[in-house]
């Protein structure tokens, strides 16, 4: 199925904006200070001062840029180019869960970043803080004592389950995973991995060995070795490999690790007992418990961390996402005092340039106050119930096309019977600006993953349009269908 049904380039040449006959890759200094000087300009006027001829500028521009120096293969896949009718779409401003174009195109943004705006865009709290800081030191020497970075471990050891107590801070999720395998072979002493199918952990090359789907695997094999995996939410698939290797004398296994709620995959919630058990079998073989909460944690599934749901200690944490407020990238990895121990002898084993700098400090102090403050966990177990119960209507009234809703809190999805009425009912969202998308690791599903704090009227907004689509698809199935 092809989904570039939108010609970018047309749009571009009807622009008449950019300049023509310009070599994409030739070096030209002169170009590159005027181009970074038009945008810098654009960035620096008041948004109520923009012209016209600066908006279509901006919009002409994007998907050239894309094409010629990004990654031309995203414009297919993106709906803010194969679905619009003249400039492509633009990220450029939002407030809450409301994101604007900067033609002025209002969206209501139902997919929240991946998780990445789980306070809503531009809290005002976060967005303070941040500048705050800015105004004070953004970055640290690399020599003195950092005093955001160990007030924020600090707060989040009272924040994690257990007695997780010591942590390093990085950049993106990927980095949290790749940092908690080298921790766990570093106290081991082992080099292997038990994973689950369908799992999402990163795509750098460590977090890419856990990740559960072939796509992303198989073109750079081979990855790191020693790791397995066996089928989400079935404990006794883990038991047995543990088992038999400790029974033959090849127990190689440093970690197992999982998602509370499989994000990627399609909010894939595990049976109650899963995690309890987990626990105990890695207990049982002596092998440390990795929860990957980089899309659960802080609030996003109805508790503050989604092992919370069932009152388990993982042995290493790992997040982002949330963990920056939606404002600064940040991550990171925390561990009990004695799996840390062996961290502490050469403490330059596991060193970032700007993992926890004190901008991204103060905003994840701040997101986290906002956090507890406005009690967001709880309204996402409120709201996520309230989704629920509407799109369960929408489940009986349409069961040809929408399959299931599924998910905890509001980490949700809409699974629909195959990946192409899926891509229907998201184009048909998009063309009444409601923003989601489809999951990585599986196409028939789309994910609803709003801010914890969206207006109970933007839902109810967001499931008229939803139902509209849905009327909208089914008359096409069933006109297609006589045909």
């Amino acid at each position: 199925m092809s989904l570039n049904k939108h010609n970018h380039e047309s749009d571009i040449d009807n622009a008449n904006l950019i300049e023509k006959n310009k070599p994409y890759s030739q070096r030209d200094i002169s170009q590159a200070m005027q181009e970074a000087t038009r945008m810098l300009d654009i960035i620096n006027t008041p948004e109520d001062k923009l012209t016209q001829t600066d908006r279509n500028w901006v919009s002409a521009n994007v998907a050239d840029n894309f094409a010629h120096h990004v990654n031309k293969g995203f414009l297919q896949y993106r709906k803010s180019v194969t679905e619009t009718s003249d400039f492509a779409l633009t990220d450029w401003w939002g407030q809450g869960s409301i994101l604007r174009d900067i033609q002025g195109r209002e969206y209501i943004d139902m997919l929240g970043g991946f998780g990445l705006y789980t306070y809503g865009i531009r809290h005002p709290k976060i967005v303070a803080a941040a500048k705050a800081q800015m105004d004070r030191s953004p970055q640290y020497s690399q020599e003195m004592l950092d005093p955001l970075r160990g007030q924020l471990a600090r707060v989040i050891a009272h924040l994690t389950p257990g007695d997780l107590q010591y942590g390093f801070f990085a950049n993106s999720g990927t980095e949290a995973v790749d940092g908690a395998m080298k921790l766990a072979k570093l106290y081991t002493g082992r080099r292997g991995f038990i994973s689950t199918t369908g799992g999402f952990h990163g795509k750098s090359l460590g977090a890419l060995s856990l990740l559960g789907k072939s796509v992303y695997r198989e073109p750079v094999m081979p990855l790191l070795g020693g790791v397995r995996h066996v089928p989400y939410g079935d404990a006794d698939a883990v038991e047995q490999l543990l088992r038999i290797a400790d029974s033959v004398g090849s127990m190689d296994v440093a970690a197992v690790v999982v998602e509370p709620v499989q994000g990627e995959a399609g909010a894939v919630v595990p049976p109650d007992d899963y995690w309890p058990r987990l626990r105990e079998i890695c207990t049982k073989y002596d092998v440390l418990l990795i929860a990957d909460e980089v899309q659960t944690g802080f609030g996003r599934t109805g508790k503050i961390f989604g092992v919370d749901h069932w009152n388990v200690a993982p042995d290493i944490i790992c997040f982002g996402k949330a963990l920056g407020g939606g404002v600064v990238p940040m991550s990171g990895f925390f561990s009990n005092a004695k799996v840390w121990s062996v961290m502490e002898p050469n403490p330059f084993m596991h060193t970032t340039t700007t993992g926890g700098n004190p901008l991204a400090c103060a905003a994840a102090l701040a997101a986290i106050q906002v956090m507890l403050e406005e009690d967001l966990p709880k309204q996402a177990e409120e709201k996520g119930a309230y989704l629920i119960e509407k799109i369960n209507r929408l489940v009986e009234k349409y069961p040809n096309i929408l399959k299931q809703v599924r998910g905890k809190g509001l980490l949700l999805a809409l699974v629909f019977h195959d990946s192409d009425v899926g891509y229907q009912v998201v184009s048909g969202l998009f063309k009444r600006h409601v923003l989601t998308a489809g999951t990585l690791n599986n196409a028939s599903v789309v994910r609803i993953e709003p801010a914890l704090n969206i207006p109970y009227e933007l839902l109810d907004e967001m499931l008229v349009r939803l139902e509209a689509t849905l009327e909208e698809v089914a008359s096409q199935l069933n006109t297609s269908s006589t045909t």
